[in-house]
């Protein structure tokens, strides 16, 4: 605490020092804290950035729970591959690296681009059985650590975790109602867009899986997650946690990316001091689990597509932080220009001139 205290005081006083009234840029100003604070220094950095989108299906959709079927997740991994979604355009525009890996989809894909990490293929269907075994959940697990150890020893400062899954905010809902001890009623929203029947099923489904795995008397994280959780969500929860490990700086994105984070944190409470919560979604559940996590977002722009596209967003909120900390002047300089002014003697000029 004595050394987050020692680096909070740093930073107010940078900040303080720039010319400009105090706390006038808002929400870069928190962003600029937020960086230097993980990076502990006061010229943090944003470049290189790493994306990874971790891709999988769920039983549960088999429910009804969304409009779409779980053979949409392959068709959009496929696109995603060539970088053509809206996390892909995204990340190519801001200059970050970017794959995708297929962590339990229920037909991987050929394409070499792809990184084809896959063992289970689809979750069981959580209302009614686990979502994988703890073996399967450990695997998972690695899949997400590897890729951000790969991230890390590539020289990548900053991650972002993205997810492709049809029905995976019916398995987030349902692990942020368990981990964050909330309500199905308060958590569950629309998703990808459902006409009002299959929200209400929905909220169903959510209800009975948090109740279900409620009644078997579970308190700890990984099982927990394991029952009611996602492939793809557990490869984010052990991407963010080995990030974390090496000091990396984590950007969460929407529900189910942070419903992945609610996992690492509650397995292990210290790798929340790495996360910025880039934004925040329209999803009700997202704003419960970023309480749970005491995470201020920096955007609020009503997005809920998910794929890491709120993070992205967020970057170049943290760009301008960067060059606000480290390229602005500071007070001393307007000072020290005004004190040139005010000491200059126009007269001796002008006569010198002529």
């Amino acid at each position: 605490m004595g050394n987050d205290e020692n680096w909070n005081e740093k930073i107010a006083a940078r900040l303080d020092q720039l010319c400009k009234p105090p706390g006038s840029l808002g929400g870069i100003e928190l962003a600029a804290s937020q960086l230097c604070r993980i990076q502990k220094t006061l010229r943090p950095v944003t470049r290189p950035c790493q994306v990874a989108i971790f891709a999988a299906d769920h039983g549960v959709t088999s429910e009804g729970v969304t409009s779409w079927p779980s053979e949409v997740t392959r068709s959009v991994v496929q696109l995603m591959e060539r970088g053509r979604t809206a996390s892909g355009v995204f990340a190519e525009s801001l200059g970050c690296r970017y794959e995708v890996v297929d962590v339990g989809l229920l037909q991987p894909t050929s394409s070499s681009r792809g990184q084809p990490e896959g063992h289970r293929r689809g979750t069981g269907n959580i209302l009614q059985e686990p979502a994988m075994t703890d073996a399967e959940f450990d695997h998972a697990w690695s899949v997400g650590a590897k890729r951000a150890k790969v991230a890390c020893d590539d020289g990548s400062i900053i991650l972002i975790g993205g997810e492709m899954g049809i029905g995976n905010t019916t398995a987030a809902s349902s692990l942020i109602g368990l981990l964050a001890d909330a309500d199905a009623g308060t958590i569950v929203g629309r998703g990808a867009g459902i006409d009002d029947e299959a929200f209400e099923r929905k909220k169903r489904v959510v209800r009975g899986t948090i109740d279900r795995v409620r009644s078997l008397g579970i308190n700890d994280p990984k099982e927990i997650a394991a029952q009611a959780g996602g492939l793809e969500l557990v490869a984010l929860a052990g991407f963010y946690s080995e990030g974390a490990r090496r000091g990396a700086t984590l950007i969460i994105d929407g529900l189910i990316a942070t419903a992945a984070a609610l996992i690492a944190f509650s397995i292990d409470p210290s790798v929340r001091d790495c996360m910025i919560a880039g934004h925040q979604s329209s999803e009700p559940g997202h704003v419960i689990a970023l309480g749970k996590l005491q995470l201020e977002p920096i955007l609020n722009l009503q997005m809920r597509l998910g794929e890491g596209t709120g993070a992205l967003a967020a970057l170049p909120i943290l760009d301008l932080a960067v060059v606000m900390l480290t390229k602005m002047a500071s007070l001393d300089e307007l000072t020290s220009g005004l004190m040139s002014e005010q000491t200059s003697d126009p007269m001796s000029e002008r006569t010198h001139g002529q």
